[in-house]
């Protein structure tokens, strides 16, 4: 395993794996590439996997605005780096990240998997549908409920798991949220902070919300998977047009008993379904 720290000018990033293709995995909003670690881990025995942490998250720098075409500049230096294309993997936001990086940098790739996010803009408000679930368009709710702790007169994680219990209350989902709640130092000179930009995060939430146009007639050819959860609704029938005009090579796959956090939800179905898809695509 390889360790890489991020400074003012690299997204910092983890290695697993020491020989074969190489994987990189982008996670989504309030994520860090730690949250990939168990499905980076089943791979690590025959591909070179990295962990990014985007901007604003986890251990890499924190900027002066929240934007999709900044985010995938980094992400394309980081690929450079590597001198040959690799299948990018992400999910929710870190999705639009790769979705985007495909279609402005396809050279960089040699596949694409999509994680439960669509080539769409999301709703402010309320889901997709008339059913939709809690997770339709909570983030703003997410990012309140962190801000208001009081870091301070935090005690132990179990208070802020705690506090956030009437906006956040999925356990796994706040589970996931308080990764980035650090400690940082000893006795009564330790004291807690996010690793999440938080305030520029509220504030650029609608940017994230969206997705950029893309060039004029882009497309990217290679192979694409998507996977979706089948209790999401962030990714509908109605999506497919828009991802068969901008990905004409796409399969989806919809995952039972997951929702958008599938890759945590169904950890063994996600590693054998992109294990399968791999094993495809390095086989041409």
């Amino acid at each position: 395993m390889t360790e890489v720290a991020g400074n003012d000018e690299r997204l910092a990033s983890r290695t697993l794996g020491e020989a074969g293709p190489r994987v990189v995995f982008v996670h989504g909003l309030f994520g860090q590439g730690k949250n990939w670690t168990t499905i980076g881990k089943g791979l690590a025995g025959t591909h070179r996997v990295t962990l990014l942490d985007l901007p604003n998250h986890g251990h890499s720098p924190w900027t002066d605005r929240v934007d999709y075409l900044d985010m995938v500049e980094l992400v394309a230096t980081d690929l450079e780096q590597f001198g040959e294309p690799v299948t990018l993997v992400g999910h929710s936001m870190g999705g639009k990240v790769a979705m985007q990086l495909a279609l402005r940098r396809p050279e960089l790739l040699r596949a694409l998997v999509v994680v439960d996010i669509a080539p769409v803009e999301y709703p402010i408000k309320g889901g997709r549908t008339d059913d939709a679930d809690e997770e339709a368009s909570p983030f703003a709710a997410y990012i309140d409920a962190m801000r208001a702790i009081d870091l301070d007169s935090l005690t132990t994680r179990d208070d802020a798991d705690q506090a956030l219990q009437t906006a956040v209350p999925s356990r796994m989902v706040r589970s996931f949220l308080l990764q980035s709640l650090v400690r940082e130092g000893l006795g009564a000179d330790g004291g807690w902070r996010w690793r999440l930009n938080l305030e520029l995060l509220d504030r650029d939430l609608g940017e994230l919300r969206g997705f950029p146009e893309p060039p004029p007639g882009a497309s990217f050819d290679g192979p694409v998977l998507w996977i979706a959860g089948a209790n999401s609704t962030y990714v509908l029938p109605e999506d497919r047009p828009h991802m068969d005009a901008l990905f004409p090579s796409t399969r989806l796959v919809r995952v039972k008993n997951a929702g958008h956090w599938v890759h945590s939800e169904q950890p063994d179905v996600f590693l054998e379904t992109l294990r399968r898809f791999l094993t495809a695509v390095e086989k041409d």
